[in-house]
């Protein structure tokens, strides 16, 4: 329906039933409708119509303005992390694990390092040796943060520059170390080596890194000299074999002839003081003897040949018996005779032809007297 032909009797226009003697709308009235129903959409009411007013949009935007403020300044902090406070960025301090607080962006920003994370770092590379020979290297070290300040603001890439100290550090170690050594029992001691030289590097550095372990695996020659070295190290390996017997066999015999040693020490000790002993008894009897000597010559030289004769004779098995009523010798068998006599002298008894003669020959020999004793000397 056009605007000029409203159609039907002509009572009604675009604005529904209206009096056509009233004229057309009136504007202000219409932009008033509009702000009061906007006003009720925000919760306030008409104008003029106190008691039913309520919480305006300021206070609303002013809540959310609140709890915005809230939820910047407010900061949880991990116990594994700790945060760098920036104050238009410049370092202010260091946020420990819980809640903390701080201004809000742009005024403080926070940057959450991780301390407890380790981090681990490899490197591999044939390198040279002390006496120039070639070895293939692989290590790996793990490290973590101990200064988060550090780490953050005083160097570019402290992980980078790690990296770069380790592969000074390993070309440095193993540069003033033997073949050998690097590749049987050294890898602890290179280990440790390198482990402080890093961390000397990096302090000096001030990266705010701190090396907790370094692992090396174990070297390996080059591939065209590898059966060469298992050779070499298959002999160093029998060496250290016979070495280690050898070693045992010294524990077991060591002992054995200490103590053979010490036993004869001891067993020359104990003849030593055997042969001292005899000798003072026999110069305590000579003196003895010499007194009885001197008292009485005569019967000392006769007990003294009769001592010796019997000491002769107990050593003898046969005696010749010189009868001085005939020329015939007597020979009595004492070695037979010791074999079949028994304790009762029986079997003595049963040779009368030995008895006899040898009881005469003791009577005469039991008084001797000095010619006779003369004789037998000169005998």
């Amino acid at each position: 329906m056009g605007w000029n032909n409203p159609g039907g009797n002509g009572s009604k226009d675009p604005w529904g039933q209206r009096d056509p003697d009233r004229g057309p709308p009136d504007l202000d009235q219409i932009v008033r409708k509009m702000q009061d129903r906007l006003g009720g959409w925000f919760g306030r009411g008409r104008t003029g119509m106190p008691g039913r007013r309520a919480p305006g949009i300021l206070t609303l935007v002013g809540i959310a303005i609140g709890i915005i403020l809230l939820w910047e300044c407010a900061y949880i902090i991990q116990p594994a992390e700790r945060g760098l406070v920036l104050r238009f960025g410049s370092f202010v301090h260091v946020l420990e694990p819980g809640i903390n607080f701080r201004f809000p962006r742009p005024i403080e920003k926070v940057e959450i390092v991780d301390i407890d994370q380790i981090r681990t770092v490899s490197h591999k590379a044939n390198m040279l040796t002390q006496d120039e020979n070639i070895v293939d290297i692989e290590m790996a070290v793990q490290y973590k943060v101990k200064d988060p300040k550090s780490y953050q603001f005083n160097v570019r890439s402290p992980d980078g520059t790690l990296r770069d100290a380790m592969e000074t550090a390993i070309r440095e170690v193993i540069g003033k170390s033997k073949m050998d050594l690097v590749l049987t029992v050294g890898r602890g001691e290179i280990a440790a080596k390198i482990m402080q030289l890093i961390q000397g590097i990096v302090d000096q550095y001030q990266t705010g890194l701190l090396v907790t372990s370094v692992n090396m695996q174990p070297a390996k020659p080059p591939e065209p000299v590898k059966s060469a070295f298992d050779d070499a190290i298959k002999a160093r390996e029998d060496e250290q074999r016979l070495i280690n017997e050898a070693e045992a066999y010294q524990n077991e015999i060591v002992p054995k002839a200490r103590g053979a040693a010490a036993r004869r020490r001891e067993e020359a000790k104990a003849y030593k003081a055997q042969v001292i002993a005899e000798a003072e008894g026999e110069t305590n009897r000579f003196d003895q003897l010499l007194q009885e000597y001197e008292k009485a010559p005569a019967v000392t030289r006769a007990r003294l040949y009769l001592e010796a004769v019997e000491s002769v004779l107990s050593n003898s098995p046969k005696v010749l018996v010189d009868l001085k009523s005939g020329n015939n010798l007597l020979f009595l068998p004492l070695d037979k005779l010791l074999e079949r006599g028994t304790p009762g002298g029986q079997d003595l008894q049963s040779e009368d032809l030995t008895q006899q003669p040898a009881a005469a020959a003791s009577k005469q020999d039991a008084q001797p007297d000095d010619d006779e004793l003369r004789d037998r000397r000169a005998r």
